[in-house]
């Protein structure tokens, strides 16, 4: 497969994402599925998936997603930003024992950890420090201090339904104070997720 050239070998698409949600929900327990982009009515992500039957004939579903192809002069609009040096980078517990927490934790504030009455946390052992095992900058820091950044509730509770992509890893990068860069492994693609930190 090629793009326009091999200096551009990528095509960016818009897509929303109740479409694609709906779309993709119904392929969980697919054998296999196949995802192109096709022209039907209009530019459309053509998912197709096997799903497993008792028989020997085999069960395709299609799903047509509208998307728009963006053209290539707002290409730059939409390039990866640049992440800082992180402080601390962990590999994260399963994405749906931290979505059962958060759930949890988001009916008492907008923010984790303290509120005024009281402060609520969450210990989760064996996050990796990933950072420091390859020499990344987090190893140069005093072990004995912490990163931390203050992130809205409910913007990670958003990166928590990247459960659905059931993801091999999924890790945690923290810039002090400044975002929290969540990233999402699964064989050969990486779904990110950046949170800006709030006062």
């Amino acid at each position: 497969m090629e793009g326009v050239s091999p200096e551009d070998n990528e095509i960016c698409l818009e897509v929303t994402p109740e479409n694609l949600s709906r779309a993709l929900k119904t392929v969980q327990n697919a054998k296999a599925v196949r995802v192109k982009l096709t022209k039907k009515h209009c530019p459309c992500l053509t998912i197709a998936a096997e799903l497993p039957t008792l028989s020997s004939v085999s069960r395709v579903v299609t799903h047509d997603v509208p998307v728009e192809v963006i053209p290539r002069r707002l290409w730059h609009e939409f390039k990866e930003p640049s992440m800082p040096d992180f402080d601390v980078s962990i590999y994260l517990p399963p994405l749906k024992t931290m979505k059962n927490v958060i759930d949890r934790m988001k009916n008492l504030s907008n923010f984790l950890g303290r509120i005024s009455m009281m402060s609520v946390f969450q210990v989760f052992s064996n996050a990796w420090d990933e950072a420091s095992q390859q020499g990344g900058p987090s190893q140069s820091r005093d072990p004995e201090t912490m990163a931390q950044t203050r992130v809205d509730i409910r913007k990670l509770q958003q990166f928590l339904m990247g459960q659905q992509v059931n993801p091999s890893k999924a890790m945690c990068n923290i810039v002090h104070e400044r975002v929290v860069h969540l990233i999402l492994l699964h064989e050969d693609v990486s779904l990110q997720y950046f949170i800006p930190a709030v006062a």
